[in-house]
């Protein structure tokens, strides 16, 4: 089995040297492929990227965009898209290649939020049981999937929000995701920025507003 690792960026640069250090010991451990798609940074990201020698390309903004633009020349069998600001466990590529072995097409980790907040254990955990339950999968739970099926299903749809719940739906009238317990760690920077309450408050109505229709183009404003 061999794997891709695609990570959409822009502008993080306060974030990029802690991050390439992390990619570039998934490279060497797992022997994962790795690909980074800038989607226009005017930080000085790409230069850092570019002095470190990981595999970057450009791809217009857009999560969406980016990774499929990643997902359109990696070589792996299986894709696992990563946030800029959340972090692989050691073992990552060997719990994908054991979830493989039992016939699962796709799948994603456990949550953990770090940062200061002592609510954030309790909103961890609450995400990863709505996640076991729905089969729900978000883009901070270093969602990952065959390729060959990614292709098929058409990759992300192209809208500028929920496109990990909306790709998750499509994947889930298929098959039920692999849940492995073994945490991608994540940043808690904008639940800090913004407030802990408000920002769960928010994420809860934007994700009811979209099961209830209301397009992604207008809550991805709202979000902004």
């Amino acid at each position: 089995m061999n794997c891709t690792v695609i990570v959409p960026l822009l502008n993080e640069r306060i974030q990029l040297p802690n991050l390439l250090q992390h990619l570039r010991a998934v490279q060497d451990r797992d022997g994962c492929e790795v690909i980074l798609v800038d989607g226009g940074s005017t930080d000085g990201s790409v230069e850092l990227i570019r002095a470190a020698g990981l595999q970057m390309i450009s791809a217009p903004r857009g999560r969406a965009r980016q990774m499929n633009a990643g997902a359109a020349i990696a070589s792996g069998d299986w894709l696992l898209f990563l946030h800029a600001d959340t972090r692989l466990p050691q073992n990552a590529a060997k719990e994908i290649a054991l979830v493989s072995l039992r016939d699962y097409q796709w799948g994603r980790f456990d949550l953990r939020i770090c940062g200061d907040s002592l609510w954030f254990p309790l909103i961890a955990t609450l995400i990863n049981w709505r996640s076991r339950l729905t089969g729900i999968a978000t883009g901070d739970q270093a969602l990952f999937v065959r390729r060959d099926l990614f292709e098929q299903l058409g990759g992300f749809p192209q809208q500028p929000l929920m496109e990990d719940i909306e790709l998750s739906k499509r994947l889930l009238k298929l098959s039920r995701p692999a849940c492995i317990d073994a945490r991608v760690k994540t940043s808690g920077r904008r639940w800090q920025k913004y407030g802990v309450l408000r920002t769960v408050l928010s994420m809860w109505r934007l994700r009811f507003d979209y099961w209830r229709g209301v397009p992604a183009e207008v809550l991805a404003r709202r979000y902004e």
